[in-house]
């Protein structure tokens, strides 16, 4: 199995092939997606984290995230939500060592119950009660 970190495929646009892209960033759409479009917005600079993004990086992710989710919306009007996350280090599942945001859509009737959501990363934590 290839090491998608030796070297880094996020390093590589070619290759992890772009559907649009900015000066400090790009958007690819994931070749494993959670659902249909699941898109990934990468900075260009090869860095481990969301937290070590500069703010001109972060800006430009952002602007990536809003032109994706737009496309989108634009295409699939059964998509009425998203998640936007990232992984940051090996023990929360990140597996590619090179910062990138998963913008994921959510349609209607994709999971049996959504509450939770992001939450979900831990199973038992997914589903609570609220207190009154």
């Amino acid at each position: 199995m290839k090491d998608p970190n030796n070297p880094c495929l996020f390093c590589d646009i070619k290759t992890s092939g772009c559907a649009h892209e900015n000066g400090l960033a790009y958007a690819s759409y994931d070749s494993y997606p959670v659902s249909k479009d699941h898109c990934l917005i990468i900075p260009k600079r090869h860095i481990k984290n969301y937290f070590e993004l500069t703010e001109k990086e972060i800006i430009a992710c952002n602007k990536l995230v809003k032109i994706i989710k737009d496309e989108i919306l634009k295409k699939d009007q059964t998509v009425k939500g998203f998640n936007l996350g990232t992984n940051i280090g090996k023990v929360s599942g990140q597996s590619i060592f090179h910062c990138h945001l998963h913008l994921i859509p959510r349609r209607e009737g994709d999971v049996k119950n959504p509450q939770g959501g992001v939450r979900s990363v831990i199973p038992n934590k997914q589903h609570y009660m609220r207190k009154k």
